[in-house]
């Protein structure tokens, strides 16, 4: 990984991430956060915690959407995780690959040594296995994690069909399926072929675990804050306070 100094800010040259796929520069944000984590996975299907207006300090939330998955919904709607709720995480917050080496997407997060509302601030992840050594991912927060209670940053990686975890009704209220389609209630599914157990709208997100990640479960990470990319904003639509 090369390091371009251009003032105050440094463009990460990561020459075997880009063109092919359409995918961005890296811009490392100004006095950002970095350091090393933790990771889990999951996909509950609720409305994510910056889906509410209260929860973000931008000039609109996380889209969260209608039971289809697709259409956006009033960001004051109740959550179906809730009793009488209608509102979900939308089908295309979920992972997927720019090329061999780079993925985007979004993660619940809980960060240590710092008092800021991380909600939609973006984090590009070195993962640190020998499984996915050179691979990248870069993700915004979309969603608050537990506490951390070993000292250490936490990221629950949203992938479909990877743990409905706390939440089991979330899935079901949203898809009328059975919840034992959705896997292990901690972990989700166990391998490629039960992705098919899921709607279809979600298979994609569900393969990425397993394509792209190559099925290796809760890597250790490197993380640096960085701005967020067009991209993910387009699908989020939670954009920075100009």
């Amino acid at each position: 990984m090369n390091f371009l100094a251009i003032g105050s800010l440094v463009i990460l040259a990561l020459a075997n991430c880009k063109a092919d796929h359409g995918s961005e520069e890296i811009i490392l944000k100004q006095g950002g956060l970095s350091g090393t984590g933790t990771t889990t996975r999951y996909w509950d299907c609720c409305k994510p915690t910056c889906a509410w207006p209260g929860h973000v300090d931008y000039k609109s939330p996380v889209r969260s959407c209608e039971a289809n998955g697709v259409t956006t919904i009033d960001p004051e709607v109740q959550s179906g995780c809730e009793s009488d709720g209608r509102s979900y995480i939308c089908t295309d917050q979920g992972g997927f690959a720019i090329n061999s080496t780079l993925a985007y997407g979004f993660a619940a997060a809980r960060f240590i040594n710092t008092e800021r509302n991380m909600c939609c601030a973006c984090v590009l992840f070195t993962f640190q296995s020998d499984e996915l050594k050179d691979k990248k991912m870069l993700v915004q927060v979309t969603n608050t994690g537990n506490a951390p209670e070993s000292g250490t940053n936490l990221f629950d990686i949203a992938m479909p069909g990877s743990g409905v975890g706390y939440y089991t009704q979330g899935c079901t209220s949203q898809w009328h399926s059975d919840v034992s389609n959705w896997g292990d209630q901690y972990g989700g599914v166990r391998e490629e072929a039960d992705c098919y157990n899921l709607p279809k709208w979600l298979w994609d997100g569900c393969k990425f675990r397993f394509e792209w990640m190559k099925g290796v479960s809760n890597p250790p990470v490197s993380f640096v804050e960085v701005e967020c990319p067009k991209k993910l904003l387009s699908i989020s639509g939670c954009n920075p306070v100009s």
